[in-house]
């Protein structure tokens, strides 16, 4: 079993009336079942509405199953006695990192999270250097959030997820407010963690270019997985992505619109590299 495993998951969003009566269900989530493996790195891409930030939310018990399960490291997140726990072992890294940093120095932020969990005051101050340096913030341990860019920001609040150790970190469109340099840095920065520090990472988001190194892709369509496999594989779906009102990157939409043509590319180019190395190959051919 995975770190992070779904099993026919529903998800009712439900709107009271004025006396506390159902006046309208929405499902956002409908029999989800999937298995996420432990030091993995994986995408999970969907429109608008799809459901995959209500997922993502599952993953840290800020949401409970209104059906079916959802385990964390084998805890099931419907265990109120357990919240914490879960917590511990996925953390959350949000869309705004404003609505995530509240310390008024990067380094108290950063040890805010182990000091709610108990950790002693020295391993706190350890925690805080190491998680800082692991996401290339330690010289800015002294400085004011507030003056920090959006990529830094984002930076400081993935450190602050690290200090509490967790065995997950889930990404909900992390870089969806940021600038080109911004997103790059963030997404470097999971890179590095997942591959360094073997951290499952689980990344939501709209940017194609930001996952076709991951490990597997799961797409998401009207709270129902609709897709999954390597970024190859999806990707070479060129026209189902477009009927899921998706993006492909940039790379591979060449490439598909080049095969239109008649052109025999392979499918499943994911950057440019690859396209220029395809072309040259059919070059030599001819």
């Amino acid at each position: 079993m995975g770190i992070i495993k779904a099993s026919k998951l529903i998800f009712d969003y439900i709107r009271h009336d004025e006396e506390e009566k159902a006046v309208e269900v929405d499902r956002a989530i409908d029999g989800l079942s999937l298995d996420i493996a432990k030091g993995s790195f994986v995408a999970i891409l969907g429109h608008n509405g799809s459901g995959k930030s209500t997922l993502a939310k599952h993953m840290n018990a800020l949401l409970i199953p209104t059906e079916g399960t959802m385990l964390v490291d084998g805890i099931d997140t419907a265990r109120e006695t357990k919240l914490w726990k879960v917590r511990q072992k996925a953390g959350m890294v949000f869309q705004n990192p404003d609505n995530q940093i509240i310390g008024t120095i990067v380094e108290e932020d950063v040890g805010f999270g182990p000091e709610n969990l108990g950790v002693p005051t020295d391993e706190i101050w350890t925690r805080v250097e190491e998680s800082l340096d692991a996401v290339g913030m330690l010289k800015y341990r002294h400085h004011s959030p507030n003056k920090l860019s959006g990529g830094q920001k984002q930076r400081v609040a993935i450190a602050g997820v690290m200090a509490m150790h967790p065995k997950c970190i889930v990404m909900d469109e992390p870089t969806a407010m940021l600038d080109p340099h911004g997103r790059k840095s963030v997404i470097e920065t999971a890179k590095k963690l997942n591959k360094e520090e073997g951290i499952t990472v689980i990344l939501i988001t709209h940017y194609m270019e930001e996952v076709i190194e991951a490990d597997r892709i799961f797409v998401m369509d009207d709270g129902k997985l609709v897709m999954e496999g390597t970024p190859k594989e999806v990707f070479s779906k060129v026209e189902k992505l477009k009927e899921l009102r998706l993006d492909v990157p940039q790379a591979t939409l060449v490439a598909h619109e080049l095969q239109q043509r008649g052109i025999p590319l392979p499918d499943g180019i994911l950057n440019n590299e690859e396209l220029v190395d395809e072309l040259c190959r059919l070059k030599l051919k001819m």
